[in-house]
């Protein structure tokens, strides 16, 4: 536990900052640590989204949404679902491993600085104002004239135009029970807005640029590297039809090296906190199984938010758009960067590939028919 009691007002006249105490974060379930559930999320999360696709797939309940037939999965892929069930496993164990590596290497989480935190950035917000009538004489604007005239109808913007003067707003002093220079209102709506939205939306943005990022140039490597190709990346190719519990189906090195490492290394250049660290390798999880999930739902969330879905991806999976659409998992920008995203109509292709994959399954069980007899 550390205190902090420096909240004195300053020959600035700026509002004090308060007092804190930090003490040991609680784990965000009681009874299950934080580091173990930063293990465990991103696995859970892949399963329940695999499992949710697979009863659809097992039912048969959306046809009209499949990208492809049971009889494309049936004859196409080159692989049985019990390997790519191992596989998986195996990749998710090396991904738990890491993440407990990832865990070991974070400090403690703190709280009870928020409250302070937040009134920092109100200080940045009000020093901001500060520039404000000299930004304005250089456009020719007279501030301190303007701000005058609205002192009485507008206080508020009266004191934002002179430079982030509030002489009304005070507040008792805890410590002394004088009064002190306050924050209005709307600077603390800012600050606010800043630290609990904007810095942990600009962290996220930046984690999935850079995930985005790596996962875009080693994939296109993999496929311009005959030996590369081969000797790693071939293995999740078996799969002409992806579906959701595929999506890890990987040979072990591409998955901890694309994946694993891959997203570990976005949480860390992020400056992500280990609870942000949960949230996003559990959501890269979820995108990536639905990403692979045979399904163009046009109620699936994450299939609208981005162009990057499972249509998109599933190009990649076949013969002809198989040196495109190498971007993933979360935007396409590099794609359009760099020319390798798929043009034209797909839908004569995956025509003949339904109809092909249904004949060879008709052949095949007049065969087994005639044997039979």
């Amino acid at each position: 536990m550390a205190t902090n009691g420096t909240n004195v007002t300053s020959a600035t006249g700026l509002p004090p900052l308060p007092a804190y105490t930090v003490v040991e974060a609680p784990d965000l379930i009681s009874w299950f640590p934080d580091f173990y559930l930063g293990i465990v999320a991103p696995i859970i999360a892949y399963w329940i989204i695999s499992i949710f696709f697979h009863v659809i797939d097992s039912l048969d309940l959306f046809p009209q949404y499949r990208l492809h037939t049971p009889a494309e999965i049936t004859q196409r892929n080159k692989v049985s679902r019990y390997e790519v069930l191992r596989d998986v496993i195996f990749q998710q164990i090396i991904q738990a491993v890491m993440g407990g590596v990832l865990g070991m290497t974070d400090p403690p989480q703190y709280t009870g600085m928020e409250e302070h935190d937040v009134a920092v950035w109100a200080t940045r917000v009000r020093l901001a104002q500060r520039a404000l009538p000299a930004l304005l004489g250089v456009l020719g604007i007279n501030a301190a004239t303007i701000s005058k005239n609205m002192a009485v109808s507008h206080p508020l913007l009266a004191a934002v135009l002179a430079g982030g003067q509030y002489p009304f707003v005070t507040e008792l002093s805890g410590s002394s029970g004088m009064k002190v220079p306050a924050f209005a209102n709307w600077e603390l709506l800012v600050a606010k807005a800043i630290y609990h939205v904007i810095i942990p939306a600009f962290q996220f943005f930046v984690g999935v640029v850079v995930l985005d990022t790596w996962q875009y140039f080693l994939h296109r490597l993999m496929h311009q590297n005959k030996w590369l190709y081969t000797t790693f990346h071939s293995r999740h190719h078996r799969l002409y039809v992806p579906y959701a519990y595929g999506a890890l189906y990987n040979h072990p090195f591409e998955g901890f090296l694309l994946d694993t490492a891959g997203a570990g290394l976005a949480y860390k250049l992020a400056f992500m906190t280990p609870r942000q660290g949960i949230v996003f390798w559990s959501m890269s999880s979820i995108k990536t199984v639905d990403d692979h999930c045979g399904y163009a739902l046009p109620w699936d969330p994450l299939q609208r938010i981005t162009s990057n879905n499972a249509a998109y991806h599933d190009i990649h999976h076949q013969s002809w758009g198989i040196k495109t659409n190498f971007a993933q998992p979360f935007f396409t920008f590099w794609d359009k960067l760099l020319g390798t995203m798929w043009h034209g109509d797909t839908s004569l292709k995956y025509e003949r590939s339904k109809t092909r994959a249904q004949e060879i399954l008709n052949t095949e069980a007049k065969k087994a028919s005639v044997k039979a007899q």
